[in-house]
């Protein structure tokens, strides 16, 4: 029988099956292609991006300056976001091959292509390098993190969560104390490739970590 968490996640993936659909048509609307890993526009769309791409002294002109005055500060952040991804990295493939869980490839998440776009001046440009790799690695780390959550504490928090990552929804229910060990256990397989771990799914489960 299929629970209500099944059916919510099984629409929900039809919900996303339809945005990607949407996606398609919209790149049929704005005339471009992928080729090589790359998106290509038609020539005559490249050239009418162009006529619309704000020269950047004009841009610059029309910023607030309490906005430029704040740049240094939105750019500092990047040497944590460095130290985070470069962390991240070393942790998952150091400890994932132990648990048994596949690793998260960066690339399906830290996207940096909207530099291409012929209508965004250099500063523009830039902006959106940083705005790709950071959101990106945002995406990244929870993916990482979300599949370490489900292999050592897979229980649900009592109270409701803004934001949550793509396997908490089939975490054991707060205080459910009668399944939780059956729950790890599921989630441990859910969650791991046989072969890869060097700890079998179910070992330690009354110590898991939260």
């Amino acid at each position: 029988m299929t629970s209500p968490v099944d059916s919510l996640l099984t629409r929900i993936r039809q919900l996303q099956d339809e945005l990607e659909e949407e996606f398609r048509q919209q790149r049929e609307r704005f005339r471009y292609s992928f080729r090589n890993g790359r998106v290509v526009f038609e020539a005559e769309m490249k050239a009418r991006h162009r006529e619309l791409r704000v020269r950047l002294w004009a841009f610059l002109r029309q910023a607030r300056p309490m906005v430029i005055l704040t740049a240094p500060v939105i750019y500092s952040l990047i040497l944590p976001f460095v130290l985070l991804d470069l962390f991240v990295t070393i942790y998952q493939r150091v400890c994932f091959p132990v648990y048994g869980i596949e690793r998260v490839r960066r690339a399906d998440f830290i996207r940096v292509d909207r530099h291409h776009l012929a209508y965004l001046n250099g500063l523009q440009k830039l902006n959106c390098i940083y705005c790709g790799y950071c959101n990106g690695l945002i995406g990244y780390v929870q993916e990482v993190a979300g599949r370490t959550e489900a292999y050592w504490c897979p229980i649900k928090h009592a109270a409701r969560v803004g934001a949550h990552h793509a396997y908490y929804a089939q975490f054991v229910d707060y205080g459910d104390a009668e399944r939780f060990a059956e729950g790890l256990e599921e989630s441990r397989r859910a969650i791991t490739k046989p072969g890869l771990s060097g700890i079998r799914p179910g070992s330690g489960s009354g110590n898991a970590e939260g």
